[in-house]
């Protein structure tokens, strides 16, 4: 009997036991066969098993997946392999999901493939190998500045470009009305304030931890520091429903939640990083060129929250 179970890429990075970036990598390379149905990428289990066995060094037969299912279009491991080029784009922000649509459309035989990390996880990605535009919001509090600070250290003696996507306004979420009256960073000093927090890595958690240090509050002082929330919908979530007092973010969960408040405390930048290589040029041209255009800022335009003046413009070249 065929086995035609398929899973997910975040399903087969469970049970490989590795990150999900790492399972993309292999995809990318096609080490791993996959395919799409509409928008989701699936991988059969006899590739799963056949990567398995090839990993031990056991010669083994992939069968074709192209036709497994009918409405799915081959994506790799098939003839079309050699004329796509996979583009794995990092972090979290619905302008990615734009861009990623503009890409497809605009460059042939470019693949974009979305991965959902935080900004220091992508850029620690790229750093691997494993993704090929990341997107960062990562302040440096003793310079002010975003981003340039953190990538100028990962990225010793490689060239590399950054690029504007857009500014949003980061701060607080607090409950309807703002009981607490938290209005500044130093707010957060008050006794007994329950945090909602951001994973470790992400813009917002680093946000908050550089506002404590230079602020010289401990974070032992905040309760649910220590919890992690994976979006800031999710953190603005909590506090809408009464779970905590407060949380970071920017303002567009806030306007999608709903019966909570927001607290705008700092215009943060959020940039794109790619690495300059012979075979990234063409393209990287191509997505500055989108950036830049008129249908893609259009889709921002409207957009709540979003500060799209500079989208676009080039940041800091190495």
């Amino acid at each position: 009997m065929i086995d035609d179970t398929s899973y997910t890429p975040e399903e087969v990075a469970a049970l490989l036991k590795i990150s999900k970036l790492k399972v993309y990598d292999l995809l990318k390379k096609g080490e791993i066969p996959a395919y799409r149905v509409g928008k989701q990428m699936r991988i059969e289990s006899s590739d799963l098993d056949a990567y398995k066995q090839r990993s031990k060094g056991i010669s083994a037969v992939s069968p074709n997946v192209t036709n497994t299912v009918a409405s799915a279009q081959p994506l790799y491991g098939s003839a079309n392999s050699q004329r796509e080029r996979s583009i794995i784009i990092t972090g979290q922000d619905v302008s990615l999901d734009i861009l990623a649509r503009h890409l497809e459309r605009q460059l042939p035989g470019m693949r974009p493939l979305r991965s959902y990390v935080g900004s220091m996880d992508s850029l620690v990605s790229m750093y691997r190998g494993e993704s090929d535009i990341v997107s960062t919001h990562l302040l440096d509090g003793d310079t002010g500045q975003y981003n340039t600070p953190y990538i100028r250290k990962l990225f010793v003696g490689q060239s590399y470009v950054v690029v504007n996507m857009l500014r949003r306004s980061a701060g607080l979420y607090v409950k309807k009305g703002n009981p607490l009256k938290l209005e500044s960073w130093a707010d957060l000093s008050q006794s007994g304030i329950r945090l909602a927090n951001r994973e470790k890595g992400s813009g917002a958690r680093v946000l908050l931890d550089e506002q404590l240090r230079l602020h010289g509050i401990p974070s032992t002082q905040l309760s649910g520091y220590e919890g992690e929330e994976n979006s800031h919908l999710a953190v603005a979530g909590k506090v809408a429903a009464g779970e905590a007092d407060v949380g970071v973010g920017i303002e567009k969960a806030a306007l999608l939640v709903g019966n909570v408040d927001f607290v705008p405390l700092i215009q943060e930048q959020y940039d794109l990083v790619m690495l300059k290589r012979d075979d990234n040029r063409i393209w990287i041209e191509g997505v500055i060129a989108i950036l830049r255009s008129d249908s893609f800022r259009s889709e921002l335009v409207n957009m709540e929250g979003y500060d799209i003046s500079r989208t676009g413009d080039i940041v800091y070249e190495a």
